[in-house]
């Protein structure tokens, strides 16, 4: 055999003897004599070598043209613009996308490509695919030279017309999928490379599989403030995408986010906060025993900064969480049931762990049936702790709203080694009865221990009582204050 028929036959690549040798002629010719045929075989069988890829995930911007078999999950619509310069001629493109088990990817026809993937690709098509990747819009995008259909090619990807959470992966693109809306954010602007303004905002929505942070872009960022915690929504034509690690949903102006009448079902997976340490992001859920007023401060920049405290408890133990910037707006109250996700254990004051909801988490006040866990009594009894002091820290630092200390010390608002702040000189409690007297008292309870402490959105009450209460349930005790408590008769 000859020089590139000896290249050839060792060559691991879909391409046919003729069109090798056509390459290697063109090769020579390139180089202008400084190859000799041996040689320009050896180059092109290594171009060829290195355009196989096992996988989408394998395909990387500033490759040479990339050879790849993946199955159609969508096809766009042709569209038509005008070229630069005196051709007359329309140019045509379309974006199609593409699967296989490492990825998504979506590649570009151009012209008489775009006509033929218009007229002749389906949803579940298989096609082996060559061409030459770049960095787009969206990710990494391949602009087609050649493709051909290849049926006998087994491509194990799911084409689904709607997903669950649970089903989202790195690269997918057209997903419909439907959730309960967790948490909202505000609307943010950003100026552009050209100058002009963009939208941003995000949301959280939840499932019975998991959640995922929504992001809204432009002329969608907007639905971030018409719409509302506890609302299901269907997100449609919306894009995967990665940010710090985590799969994001990603919704621009071609896309939709609208409210459905489904209940959507969502049930948080929470790390019990006896077990939380320092450095976890982590998810917690529980019932608010205390919620401090929210607090301004000055960052190093001029711009202000916002927090708010509030203590939650869960049947192991208590933590202060610090919200920060809109998530100190929310409406929370002692008694609730919250789930908080993707929140930062950090070194709290007095040597006390504390929880950082910064813009990454997600804080949820959960309805009834939400799947609020099982709260019973706190460990102990009393897990009041000490809440003289609120925030992280003491003012200074950067004063950033991502968690860096910040001090908010004000008079204790939650209960303190089983005494409300407000019935330790029987503030509270003489507002209902003068001491011997039998007075009736409804409202939530914020602590199981000894004392029960009942609160009813005005006032906060301690109970000696015998009886078996759970956190967040709301009872009514019946008996004699005494010593600004009320020695419980009747729980019911």
């Amino acid at each position: 055999m000859g020089e590139i028929e000896d290249v050839y036959a060792d060559l691991d690549a879909d391409v046919s003897e003729e069109e090798f040798r056509e390459a290697v002629e063109e090769k020579v010719e390139q180089m202008g004599g400084l190859a000799d045929e041996e040689t320009a075989a050896m180059l092109i069988a290594h171009e060829l070598d290195e355009s196989e890829v096992s996988g989408v995930a394998d395909v990387e911007p500033g490759m040479e043209d990339v050879e790849f078999t993946a199955k159609v999950t969508s096809v766009g619509e042709l569209r038509t613009f005008e070229r630069d310069g005196d051709d007359e001629d329309e140019g045509r493109v379309v974006n199609v996308d593409l699967a296989d088990e490492t990825g998504s990817i979506r590649v570009t026809f151009w012209d008489q490509l775009a006509e033929g993937a218009t007229e002749e690709l389906s949803v579940g098509d298989v096609i082996a695919i060559k061409g030459r990747p770049k960095e787009g819009y969206n990710g990494v995008e391949v602009n087609v030279s050649d493709v051909d259909p290849d049926a006998d090619a087994e491509v194990d990807v799911q084409v689904q017309d709607t997903y669950r959470v649970e089903d989202l992966s790195l690269g997918l693109s057209n997903v419909n999928l439907a959730g309960k809306i967790l948490d909202t954010d505000e609307v943010r602007t950003f100026d552009r490379d050209d100058g002009s303004e963009g939208k941003v905002s995000n949301l959280t929505l939840g499932d019975p599989t998991g959640k995922v942070r929504v992001t809204m872009w432009d002329g969608m960022a907007d639905r971030a403030e018409e719409l509302s915690d506890g609302v299901s929504v269907e997100v449609v034509d919306g894009y995967v995408r990665e940010r710090d690690g985590a799969l994001e949903l990603h919704v621009g102006e071609r896309g939709a986010v609208e409210a459905i009448d489904d209940e959507i079902e969502y049930s948080p997976e929470s790390t019990p906060i006896e077990t939380l340490e320092i450095g976890q992001t982590v998810d917690i859920s529980g019932v608010v025993r205390s919620a401090d007023p929210k607090r301004t401060f000055d960052r190093d920049d001029g711009s202000e900064g916002q927090v708010r405290n509030v203590r939650v408890q869960d049947d192991t133990g208590d933590v202060r969480v610090a919200l920060w910037g809109p998530k100190a707006d929310k409406e929370i109250a002692p008694g609730d049931e919250v789930a908080l996700a993707d929140v930062e254990i950090q070194d709290g004051w007095q040597d006390d762990i504390e929880a950082s909801a910064g813009w990454q988490a997600t804080v949820t006040v959960l309805d009834e049936g939400d799947g609020a866990p099982d709260t019973g009594s706190a460990a102990g009894g009393d897990s009041g702790g000490d809440d003289e002091n609120v925030g992280l820290g003491a003012f200074g630092g950067d004063g950033s709203d991502d968690g860096d200390a910040v001090s908010t010390s004000e008079d204790a608002s939650a209960s303190t080694g089983g005494e409300t702040a407000a019935s330790a000189d029987g503030g509270a409690a003489a507002a209902v009865a003068a001491d011997g007297e039998e007075t009736e008292f409804t409202g939530t309870v914020v602590q199981a221990g000894d004392p029960v402490v009942l609160d009813d959105g005005e006032e906060t009450v301690s109970v000696d009582t015998d009886a078996d209460v759970r956190l967040g349930q709301e009872v009514t005790v019946r008996g004699e204050l005494s010593d600004g408590r009320i020695d419980a008769d009747d729980v019911f």
